[in-house]
């Protein structure tokens, strides 16, 4: 195990639980694997695939994300392939000559063309295992379900004695349970890796109109000279005008959404991914399963319409581990916007309920890691320092009781009860649900009639956020009390609520006496290599990076396929003078050492 990682991927230790992943599926057990983005997923199944006998199937939503997969496999002297739509017949029919001569380690392969496949090429070839990755797809609770993922089932069933596992970066409780119900996975284990990504950097601005926005991020790309990023954008419309402007600001920009023709996004894609423009403006559409790595900042321009969403989308930064900045803006116009379309979808009251708590998240004033972890059912016990809120923390008090309060009133109802009625008892209000079910005859009912309404929702939301209460969608939206809130209830632990001040108006204007505010410079750490020497070794990096763009032009490939940021940052740090010494970076495995040691060995000893 260790040997393949570090002879193929270049590393010397696994990340957490991918140790433990792998073994499972090498002993043949059903396996989910929730880890976040750029936690290392993919060796999780291609470490088995190269371990054991026959061919691994690996089950993709998107083309993109197939060839960027594969590419970086071929990269690192890996067997794979992809069949899906781009092909012609003739290259289909070679990737199954190949498979059938049991040539390919990895077989990348769309649902669509896995049920098309199911009786024939899978019967002729010997599957090592199947891996779903974007699992997600599959629920009809996860933010990005696609019909075509259930009749997985079907085929799975058909290859009852292979190992199955389903990874995901964005699910929640509910999610999970239905993943393993819909692709019947037997007696899965579960693996749960932090969703925190401490080196992501989390910033909310709210209420800016257009010409504001684009100044902010103009400052913020200037800070961010030569690196990649994108700017979410919630219109087709909105992306062009984005991108519009920063072209007047003398930024190169390229516009990615679904009304472009197939050529247009497929050549924004591939321009980005290349390095050959910085800055994309694009819709959502974009980025899902896109493995570059060195994105060092993500701007989110409207608000994302869930927090599943949001996650995944910041998670397309810094997955080197490096790191990098993400930027939310928010509107009233968003949660307008946001709210029409919740309501026209098919699953009205659940997008509902989700943009709902991508509002309170962007409202709240308590530590923004936390409140993300808390969605994901992860409790954190300190404030990350790594926000807005917690560079600027607001005014706290004690409020143990006011937290047993609300959970005590959630316990004597049988966690049956949703926001709304919750608070109805905490103030003592007879209405007509409190008096029909009893409610009143409860030991804490009214025994928050000092508290106003608003206050009740604010401390809710806060107690939501921090993890001591979770909202059940699939049961009416019914509030449940955690573990973490346990321990407040029984006096455990104390709880800390942030004292309620009133909301500044959207749209604040922006004025001179304000702007030095706004734009102040933040210094933004880079990672240690370059900080030892800045200036040289910041001019090396940028030498190695052309070094790295030259050699993926003439490949074809992504320059990030070539060498990760993190990996350049090691040569800087390390400046090896001999191949043998490129054991010592990370990112170089056996394959790459041949195929590109040299360049970079002679590179280093040139800067001196």
């Amino acid at each position: 195990m260790y040997n393949i990682l570090k002879t193929y991927f270049g590393y010397t230790e696994f990340r957490p639980l991918q140790k433990e992943i792998i073994t499972n599926i090498i002993n043949k057990k059903d396996t989910l694997a929730l880890m976040p983005t750029g936690g290392g997923k993919s060796l999780c199944y291609q470490i088995p695939a190269l371990m054991m006998e026959g061919t691994a199937i690996v089950v993709s939503p998107l083309i993109s994300l197939m060839k960027d997969q594969v590419e970086s496999l071929l990269a690192n002297g890996i067997k794979a392939r992809a069949l899906n739509s781009m092909n012609s017949e003739t290259e289909d029919a070679a990737i199954r000559i190949e498979c059938r001569q049991g040539k390919v380690k990895l077989l990348y392969i769309s649902p669509e063309r896995l049920i098309s496949e199911a009786n024939f090429l899978l019967r002729d070839i010997n599957i090592s295992l199947f891996a779903i990755d974007e699992a997600h797809c599959i629920s009809q609770w996860g933010h990005d379900f696609r019909p075509e993922y259930i009749q997985l089932n079907n085929v799975l069933r058909q290859f009852s004695k292979v190992p199955v596992i389903a990874l995901t970066a964005t699910a929640d409780k509910i999610t999970r349970q239905d993943i393993i119900k819909q692709l019947n996975l037997r007696n899965p284990k579960i693996f749960i890796s932090s969703f925190d990504r401490p080196n992501l950097n989390l910033d909310v601005k709210k209420g800016y109109k257009q010409k504001e926005k684009i100044r902010i991020i103009t400052r913020f790309i200037e800070k961010h000279n030569g690196e990649s990023g994108i700017i979410y954008c919630m219109s087709r419309k909105t992306t062009e005008k984005v991108a519009e402007l920063l072209e007047d600001e003398g930024f190169d920009t390229t516009v990615y959404h679904a009304g472009l023709t197939s050529f247009e996004r497929e050549k924004a894609q591939d321009d980005f991914i290349n390095d050959r423009v910085k800055i994309v403006c694009a819709t959502i559409a974009f980025g899902m399963g896109i493995d570059k790595s060195n994105v060092r900042w993500v701007i989110h321009y409207n608000l994302p319409k869930s927090m599943e969403s949001f996650y995944q989308e910041i998670g397309r930064a810094g997955r080197d581990g490096m790191k990098s900045d993400t930027m939310l803006f928010y509107s009233f116009g968003d949660i307008v916007q946001l709210t029409r379309f919740a309501e026209e979808s098919n699953q009205k009251e659940i997008n509902l309920e989700k943009l709902r708590r991508m509002q309170q998240y962007a409202e709240a004033d308590i530590c923004r890691r936390r409140i993300l972890l808390s969605y994901f059912g992860e409790t954190m016990e300190h404030d990350c320092g790594n926000c807005d809120v917690c560079r600027n923390p607001p005014e706290r008090f004690n409020g143990t009781i006011i937290i047993q309060k609300a959970l005590s009133a959630i316990v004597r109802t049988d966690q049956q009860i949703p926001t709304g009625t919750l608070i109805d008892i905490l103030r003592g209000n007879s209405t007509q649900e409190v008096i029909e079910k009893e409610y009143d005859r409860i030991k804490t009912f009214g025994v928050g009639r000092d508290v106003p309404p608003r206050h009740w929702q604010n401390y809710l939301l806060q107690m939501l956020n921090m993890g001591y209460i979770e909202i059940a969608y699939n049961e009416n939206n019914h509030l449940k009390i955690t573990d973490a809130g346990r321990k407040i209830l029984f006096g455990k632990q104390s709880g800390q609520l942030v004292v309620i001040k009133e909301e500044e108006g959207f749209g604040k204007s922006f004025s001179k006496s304000n702007k030095d505010k706004i734009y102040k410079p933040v210094e933004i750490k880079r990672n240690a290599y370059i900080l030892s020497d800045e200036d040289k070794e910041a001019e090396l990096f940028e030498v190695l990076r052309q070094l790295r763009y030259k050699l993926a032009e003439q490949e074809a490939i992504p320059p990030y396929i070539v060498l990760s940021d993190n990996s350049l940052q090691a040569l800087c740090h390390i400046k090896p003078k001999t191949i043998e010494e490129l054991d010592k970076v990370t990112g170089f495995g056996e394959y790459k050492k041949k195929k590109y040691g040299k360049d970079f060995v002679y590179a280093i000893k040139d800067f001196g």
